[in-house]
C-alpha cells in the first residue's frame, strides 16, 4: 500500500487544524497555504473528510473548517481509511467482493496470504494507535520502536 497523495495532503491539511483546535474555523485558503497544497484540491479532499465527521464546516465570513472532534479522539487511521479506503498491502486483502477480479488463482490456498494479513494488521494498529494529538504534541509514543 502506497500513500497517494491524497492521504497525505488531508493528513497534513488535518494535522494543520489539531494545532489550530483553539482557534476556531481555519479558512481552507490559510490551510491550503500553510502546508503548501493545491486549494481546489484540498476542498475536494475535505468533502470526503467532512461527510466521515472528522471536520465541520463554518460558513459565513468568519467560517472555514474545524476539526468534529478533539484531536485526541481522530486518529490517524481513520482519516487514511476515509482517503484512502481499505489499508491492504495486496489486492486479494480488500474484503470487497467487487474485488475478486484482482486477486491471483490461489486467493484461496494463499501460502504467503498470512504474511499479508499480518503486515495489514500492524499498518492498521500502528495508524489507530496515532491520535493527531498525539503528531501536534510530538508525543513519545512516535519515536518508540
Amino acid at each position: 500500500m502506497k500513500l497517494t497523495s491524497r492521504g497525505h495532503y488531508g493528513l497534513m491539511a488535518i494535522t494543520y487544524l489539531a494545532q489550530k483546535y483553539e482557534q476556531g474555523p481555519i479558512p481552507i485558503k490559510t490551510i491550503a497555504s500553510a502546508e503548501d497544497i493545491p486549494e481546489q484540491y484540498l476542498e475536494q479532499i475535505f468533502v470526503d473528510l467532512r461527510k466521515a465527521g472528522l471536520v465541520t464546516s463554518v460558513r459565513g465570513a468568519r467560517g472555514g473548517y474545524k476539526l468534529g472532534h478533539p484531536p485526541e479522539l481522530i486518529n490517524v487511521g481513520q482519516v487514511v481509511k476515509v482517503l484512502e479506503g481499505e489499508i491492504a498491502p495486496v489486492e486479494c486483502l480488500h474484503s470487497s467482493e467487487e474485488n475478486t477480479e484482482l486477486c491471483c488463482s490461489k486467493t484461496d490456498n494463499c501460502s504467503t496470504k498470512v504474511v499479508w494479513e499480518k503486515l495489514r494488521d500492524t499498518m492498521v494498529a500502528v495508524l489507530d494507535d496515532i491520535t493527531l494529538h498525539d503528531i501536534v504534541t510530538g508525543s513519545s509514543k512516535l519515536f518508540s520502536k
